[in-house]
């Protein structure tokens, strides 16, 4: 599969405004920020890359939170955060959109995976006034050629403001692929240091994953344009 980078960049929060989303802070902190905390540098914007779509992408999935359908998986709850480019401030209503292969390495809705009509792992959810969308999903499988990630689209007003790909810490999966049901599949091919994608950028994309019970929460924060 030949998936190659597309353009430019799109922002990422750091700092106050990561913890504003449901990283640790509270609204008001939130509040706080805006264009005169920006350009002081108590809430700071870093770049980070955006990434190709893959060929993955249906239209019109479905707007839910539970994207598993009974998939078998190690439990990840993603909590991903939008904000504005401009002042880093939380997004309300924006529509995340995301799709990744089940434990075993495939992606539904394909038919070089046999799936055509199913719609695991695939699902949209409008942000909060504290600019999250949470989505409890599985922790994605490997398939040749690829590192292990999860494909994200950012909709506000029914445009398209961010297309990328998040990933994880190799470290980390390797520790979550000794656990089943992703021990029965051995021999990952591609980590993060030969993936063509995860090197033009993929290093600002990774998830902060933390243990959570029997499974795993990811968290991000992705700055997009308004338009």
């Amino acid at each position: 599969m030949d998936e190659r980078l597309t353009r430019g960049s799109l922002l990422r929060l750091a700092g106050l405004a990561a913890a504003g989303i449901g990283l640790g802070a509270t609204e008001a902190e939130t509040a706080s920020g805006g264009p005169g905390a920006v350009s002081s540098g108590l809430v700071s914007c870093v770049l980070t890359p955006e990434m190709t779509e893959g060929p993955f992408y249906l239209p019109n999935e479905k707007m839910r939170r539970n994207i598993t359908e009974g998939r078998p998986g190690l439990p990840l709850l993603l909590r991903l955060g939008v904000v504005d480019v401009s002042t880093c401030k939380p997004i309300k209503g924006a529509a995340v959109d995301i799709w990744h292969a089940d434990a075993s390495g495939l992606y539904s809705g394909e038919a070089s995976n046999n799936t055509v009509g199913k719609t695991f792992m695939r699902g949209i959810q409008r942000t909060t006034a504290s600019g999250l969308a949470i989505f409890d999903t599985v922790y994605p499988g490997w398939y040749m050629g690829r590192t292990v990630h999860i494909h994200v689209k950012v909709h506000i007003g029914g445009n398209v403001v961010h297309t990328g790909q998040l990933f994880f810490r190799d470290s980390f999966t390797n520790a979550v692929y000794r656990r089943s049901p992703y021990s029965s599949r051995p021999g990952r091919d591609t980590t993060n240091a030969s993936d063509s994608i995860y090197r033009n950028g993929g290093s600002k994309s990774l998830l902060k994953v933390r243990k959570r019970g029997t499974g795993y929460v990811g968290t991000i924060t992705m700055g997009v344009h308004r338009s």
